[in-house]
């Protein structure tokens, strides 16, 4: 089965996506994430957060959807960039291709 440059760079995109969220989001991500669960802890329940149970998996809920929405947005964005860039190449070799064939047909 043939395959076009698109579906190529887009899984290219995605994984070099991966690897860039490895290295450079998932420390934000994490910091993020657990600074916004401590504000809306202590506007539930006063500043000086008590470490209950459920403050903990609160905090640790919040800490897991950030890592996850930053990771969620890498991946995207860096599939949609792969993606366009083979479309891109995609329709370039189809205009050169047709122009071959245009040319091939004068001739005839």
């Amino acid at each position: 089965m043939k395959t076009s440059w698109s579906n190529r760079l887009s899984y290219l995109g995605a994984g070099i996506s991966i690897a860039l969220f490895i290295i450079f989001g998932f420390m934000p991500g994490t910091l993020v994430s657990g600074l916004i669960g401590l504000k809306i802890l202590s506007l539930i329940f006063g500043m000086p957060v008590e470490p209950s149970v459920f403050s903990r998996l609160f905090l640790a809920v919040c800490i897991f959807f950030g890592v996850f929405i930053t990771a969620l947005v890498f991946v995207v964005a860096g599939t949609t960039v792969g993606w366009l860039l083979g479309l891109a190449i995609d329709s370039l070799k189809r205009e050169k291709k047709e122009a071959a064939e245009e040319k091939g047909s004068v001739r005839v």
